[in-house]
């Protein structure tokens, strides 16, 4: 009789839990980390964060990483501390150390220099990130000693707050929209302050809506019972709950989830001065169906629709 454990069957599971990704992991890595503590068959994150960066890292469950691609176009908020006077070869605390330089700035020059970097701005990625390029990320380039020409990308720093300065170090948060690195933003600053710099430290507070208040880490998700860890998962509605509700009857909802477009219109409706996102449930038990697009005609459009039935919907 052999004595090989039976492994259990992964559940499925609909929904987003917010994880607190601690320091020397991938975001991979911490992935697969909860998707076997909660054992799970289908999960996927939202956005990558640096091994050595921590903070919010939204994890999406089944029905619930439809929606992921939500998150990865929102706006991120960081708090980072900057080591001004010594730049790395990644920019961050990875790196080996290329030069040094005397630290003489104060406050007010600093004040200066941040307003340069606020509202849209260009970057040119840095070869230590996951961009591609023939099929290879960047970073297996750069551990290579292979340099290649990367173009400038737009991005938007809507806010930028120095924190606080005590030199050498310079803790900012920072507002900004997707595609924003907040590595190469930090070296940027320590060229315009005339020192070099690089990251000490980065925590991601916020993505989109949600916000690192409700995120739980590693260690305190392996505590829990294993039966009571699923309670940690938010339902999928928490991404959307953003949208305006459209709530639809019986016969509408199958409609819905067939893909037609349905004339809204009734006597009294409020309809939208442009074309909008909604979140959209059937009202006999409040099921989510998923998402649509309501226009100022009064036509609800299928965006992405939810296909299990046992969807758990709390808002």
């Amino acid at each position: 009789m052999s004595n090989t454990p039976v492994k259990k069957p992964r559940i499925d599971l609909d929904g987003v839990l917010l994880l607190d990704k601690p320091v020397g992991l991938s975001s991979n890595d911490a992935l697969r980390k909860v998707k076997r503590l909660l054992n799970v068959k289908k999960a996927g994150h939202t956005g990558t964060l640096d091994p050595f960066a921590t903070g919010l890292l939204p994890l999406c469950f089944g029905e619930a990483t439809k929606f992921s691609q939500d998150l990865l176009d929102a706006d991120k908020v960081y708090e980072t501390v900057v080591r001004l006077g010594v730049c790395t070869s990644t920019g961050d605390t990875e790196g080996e150390v290329t030069e040094t330089h005397d630290v003489n700035v104060n406050r007010e020059q600093i004040e200066v220099v941040l307003k340069q970097f606020q509202g849209e701005i260009q970057q040119v990625p840095p070869m230590h990130s996951a961009l591609k390029r023939d099929g290879k990320p960047l970073y297996e380039y750069a551990r290579a000693g292979i340099t290649l020409e990367r173009d400038a990308r737009d991005v938007t720093i809507y806010a930028m707050e120095c924190l606080d300065y005590q030199a050498p170090f310079l803790t900012l948060r920072v507002k900004c929209s997707k595609g924003t690195y907040i590595r190469v933003l930090g070296e940027d600053i320590g060229k315009a302050l005339g020192c070099g710099a690089h990251l000490q430290a980065l925590r991601r507070i916020q993505v989109g809506h949600l916000t690192l208040d409700h995120a739980h880490s590693l260690e305190a998700i392996e505590q829990l019972p294993e039966i009571n860890r699923t309670g940690l998962v938010d339902a999928p509605d928490s991404l959307l709950s953003t949208f305006p509700e459209v709530v639809l009857t019986e016969e509408l909802a199958k409609r819905f989830l067939q893909g037609q477009r349905l004339p809204m219109r009734t006597e009294g409706m409020s309809l939208p001065q442009i074309q909008r996102r909604v979140r959209v449930y059937r009202g006999m038990d409040k099921r989510l169906l998923g998402t649509g697009l309501m226009t100022t005609f009064g036509v609800l459009a299928p965006e992405r629709v939810i296909a299990n039935v046992h969807v758990r919907c709390e808002i």
